[in-house]
């Protein structure tokens, strides 16, 4: 999704230095991770003053709340994109991978351990929501056969905030709800580098699990339920 253009040329020029500001914090990020991030380094590295950059940012919590934003619009307009193709639950698997490996450190700012200190406004989960949103389209899209309902779908249906207003059946929400676990754990894993020593190809174990959970899931409920 393109952004809007600023209006004036003073208005660019803010969200040029924004933009740059983000491009620094991002490199800090990469190097000692988002908890060490420092406003004041920025302001170093950049030739201003302090005070000067606390003008675009009032501090470290809005410039991670901004770069947080950044991401999963990013991952939120993979997805949309896929979903306006015509798209599947392994189509989007393997979306989220790819935009995973493409910047990790993008992916671990948002689905990684949290910033100390740090809470998220609720326009930001508003804009995760729309990631999830399109995992639902494509859960419910997707027929199953019919089965009873597990213990766990009728826990879902009785507590579905996490889907918003989203219509899906409970069927659809423990499909979403196992895609988003699992294919997550694996990616966390082969981010930070857990299977390096195994000597295996993460990739493939990726994919089966996308395959699992987009073909096996209900025979899961059978065994479970």
């Amino acid at each position: 999704m393109s952004k809007p253009e600023a209006s004036t040329p003073r208005e660019r020029y803010r969200a040029q230095v924004r933009e740059e500001i983000k491009k620094h914090a991002w490199e800090q990020i990469a190097t000692a991770g988002a908890s060490a991030l420092s406003l004041n380094a920025i302001a170093k590295r950049m030739g201003m003053s302090g005070p000067a950059l606390y003008r675009y940012f009032s501090g470290r919590d809005e410039l991670i709340t901004a770069l947080i934003k950044d991401a999963y619009r990013s991952l939120a307009d993979t997805f949309r994109a896929r979903a306006e193709a015509g798209t599947d639950l392994r189509d989007l698997a393997h979306a989220l991978r790819e935009w995973a490996l493409a910047d990790p450190q993008r992916y671990f700012l948002v689905y990684g351990t949290p910033v100390p200190g740090y809470q998220a406004p609720d326009d930001t989960t508003r804009i995760a929501s729309e990631i999830m949103a399109v995992i639902l389209d494509a859960c419910a899209a997707e027929q199953v056969p019919d089965a009873p309902a597990s213990p766990l779908e009728e826990h879902l249906q009785a507590h579905r905030a996490w889907a918003g207003q989203h219509p899906a059946p409970p069927s659809a929400l423990r499909r979403a709800l196992a895609f988003w676990t699992r294919l997550h754990g694996v990616l966390s894993l082969e981010l930070a580098g857990q299977f390096t020593g195994m000597r295996f190809d993460p990739a493939h174990l990726y994919t089966a699990e996308a395959e699992s959970v987009s073909l096996g899931v209900h025979r899961v409920w059978c065994d479970v339920g």
